[in-house]
């Protein structure tokens, strides 16, 4: 049986973190050891967006001893990510360079939404737990230093996922500014989420009644898995037992609840920040139960280098909550549903039927699924400017799993399926992506605009559609007894640039069927 030995490494806000994991072939994912340093990074960060001297030595020396322990343990692989403390500073660039230079490890910067996605994918390594909880009307609740990330499931779907700035670092920061006393801090807290939510409710809780909210946080996540191995349970509290555990944070000695939780007594605080912001979210929705799993994003990183290494079989459609979060951003701009359908069906064809040529994979894939299904975001602004109100649109909407990298291929795509395509070499306005990913948004628009001519009246008039590469000519062939003299001359127009870029002449053939 294979085993493989591996590190996660989390450079969080507060405190750095390592778990060793072992992997089976059985998916089974077993920790093995766990180690945590005091670093407070975000503080500095959100304050003056940059790390101080004694900080970044700090850093670096522990990151070392991280770097000697793996070695001891002769890890296969590891994988070290940095969350927002350092997304948020001015030198990021220089940060992990220095990082790289004074401890020999290769650490990343993860985007909200990627890290939010690992963090879901950590509440994804319990099971048939996180499996039972999600098939009904339940939230996620990914507590950060720097902010929260709000989403919605309904029926094993993600339905919504939404960003706030209401992080636990951040909102000790605005108490320690206000010098609020352990008394005030709670109402100040609970204003403040109060403040936020009133207008997240408004525009995506709506009428939704919430069963169920998952916790994931550095911070009652210790006290969850120390309760849970007591109990040899997962930690299930229905609402009256969470305000009996808010009030003995409330009214316990630090050092006894330091005991209790299992954390450092300078920790109890943000554990009581923690609590607030969970009660006070589970009041607005109407939670009955809160579970806390007691993961934390190592789980989620060693979770997904197991699927990439093909030792764990996903049991959820992870790319289906991407694909869901895209649909449900096109709802809220008004964008037709069938449309959007029509048009990934068709890209998905082409696409599938040109592999040889183009020599994309899985993840392109992917994004070209979610331009189709954004395509047209941005006429809910403009209908004049589509191309570049969706861009805009896609861009400041955050894509539960994407990098920003990923997000700006999507929202080009977009773009050029409506304006005019600027080559890599005329405009430095696009000198963000390299030119590798810039072939991919060339390939991608190629296929994009030519899917939009096959459906240009809008009326889904091409049934059943099928496409065979022969040579260098693509045939397109559909059963339609409708006109589709609209689609034929646009299609006309669109296959230049289609050819340009693969080389390939797209053929649309009509079968009329009587």
């Amino acid at each position: 049986m294979s085993v493989k030995t591996f590190a996660a490494i989390d450079v969080g806000s507060y405190e750095l973190s390592m778990k060793i994991f072992e992997l089976s072939g059985k998916k089974t994912m077993r920790e093995i050891d766990s180690m945590k340093r005091r670093l407070d990074l975000g503080s500095g960060t959100y304050a003056t967006g940059k790390i101080s001297a004694d900080k970044m030595d700090e850093l670096c020396r522990t990151l070392k001893e991280f770097s000697a322990i793996m070695e001891s343990y002769q890890v296969d692989g590891y994988r070290a990510y940095a969350t927002s403390a350092v997304r948020e500073t001015s030198n990021s660039t220089i940060v992990l360079d220095q990082i790289a230079q004074r401890t020999g490890l290769k650490v990343d910067i993860l985007s909200n939404s990627e890290q939010r996605f690992l963090d879901y994918k950590s509440i994804a390594s319990k099971g048939e737990s996180f499996r039972r909880i999600i098939e009904e009307k339940t939230a996620i609740l990914d507590i950060g230093g720097g902010s929260i990330q709000i989403s919605l499931f309904d029926n094993d779907t993600l339905v919504s996922t939404q960003n706030l700035r209401l992080g636990v670092l951040r909102v000790q920061e605005v108490v320690n500014h206000l010098n609020a006393g352990p008394g005030h801090m709670e109402q100040l807290v609970d204003e403040m989420v109060t403040a936020q939510l009133s207008a997240y409710k408004k525009l995506y809780l709506k009428d939704r009644e919430i069963q169920n909210i998952i916790i994931v946080d550095d911070y009652l996540s210790p006290w969850a898995v120390r309760r849970a191995g007591e109990k040899d349970e997962d930690v299930m509290l229905g609402a009256q037992e969470f305000e009996e555990f808010v009030d003995l944070l409330r009214t316990g000695n630090t050092i006894g609840l330091a005991r209790t939780l299992g954390v450092a007594e300078e920790k109890v605080p943000l554990v009581f920040i923690s609590a607030i912001l969970t009660r006070r979210i589970a009041q607005i929705m109407g939670a009955a139960r809160i579970w806390a799993p007691g993961v934390t994003l190592c789980d989620g990183i060693a979770y997904e280098y197991g699927e990439s290494i093909k030792m764990f079989r996903e049991e959820h459609d992870f790319e289906q909550d991407i694909v869901a979060c895209a649909m449900e951003i096109g709802k809220r701009y008004m964008g037709s549903r069938k449309r959007a359908e029509t048009l990934e069906t068709i890209t998905t064809t082409i696409f599938d039927s040109m592999k040889k040529v183009h020599g994309l994979g899985k993840r392109e894939r992917l994004y070209l699924r979610l331009a189709a299904i954004l395509h047209d975001c941005g006429k809910y602004i403009s209908l004049v400017n589509i191309g570049e109100t969706s861009y805009d649109i896609i861009m400041a909407t955050e894509i539960i799993g994407l990098s920003h990298r990923e997000r700006e291929i999507v929202a080009s795509v977009v773009r050029f399926n409506h304006s005019p395509f600027v080559y890599y070499e005329q405009s430095m306005d696009y000198k963000s992506l390299d030119q590798e990913t810039y072939l991919i948004v060339a390939k991608l628009t190629a296929i994009l605009r030519l899917a939009a001519s096959m459906d240009r009246s809008h009326k889904q008039k091409l049934k059943g559609l099928k496409a065979l590469l022969r040579d260098n000519e693509l045939f397109l062939s559909a059963d339609t007894m409708e006109d589709i003299t609209l689609e034929t001359g646009f299609f006309a127009s669109r296959a230049e640039f289609f050819q340009e870029v693969f080389s390939v002449t797209p053929v649309l053939k009509q079968h009329k069927q009587f």
